[in-house]
């Protein structure tokens, strides 16, 4: 006798196979996912790293004066620009497709960031991450769902 929960074998067989192809043919879909999205997501972080240097520069210069009538930065606040060579100096590379760094080459950069024995700390790249990172975290995901929406379609 036949149980109605049973189907008969060639039926089982039949789904079984349509099963391994649309398995086969998606889990390929997924592996081609990865080097289909990281040029937008790259593309991505260098923006944020942009974003990030241009807001570290401006924290900077904003509202210094250079010359005579320079004046230098409250202890924790950020420095204030005189000869601008600190804020000139800040750059942003992108070691791999998914590494971006964002650092200031001027010589007095950490003493400045970190602070001294002699000198409390002016930081200034640490608080354009901060105030960056959620704009980051946005730029990123929008470039995944972009990049994923377009290779699904494709």
């Amino acid at each position: 006798m036949r149980s109605r929960f049973s189907a008969p074998v060639s039926k089982v067989t039949s789904a079984a196979a349509k099963t391994d192809v649309t398995r086969s043919r998606f889990s390929g879909r997924l592996r081609s996912l990865v080097p289909a999205i990281v040029p937008d997501i790259s593309k991505a972080l260098f923006a944020a790293g942009e974003a990030l240097a241009v807001d570290a520069q401006t924290s900077i210069t904003e509202g210094s004066v250079s010359g005579r009538q320079h004046v230098s930065s409250a202890a924790g606040q950020p420095p204030n620009a005189d000869t601008h060579h600190l804020a000139n100096n800040i750059e942003v590379t992108q070691d791999t497709p998914l590494k971006v760094v964002v650092t200031s080459k001027a010589k007095y950069s950490a003493s400045l960031e970190f602070g001294t024995s002699r000198m409390s700390e002016r930081p200034f790249m640490r608080p354009a991450a901060e105030r960056a990172r959620p704009e980051i975290n946005k730029r990123i995901s929008r470039a995944a769902r972009r990049a994923i929406r377009q290779h699904f379609r494709g």
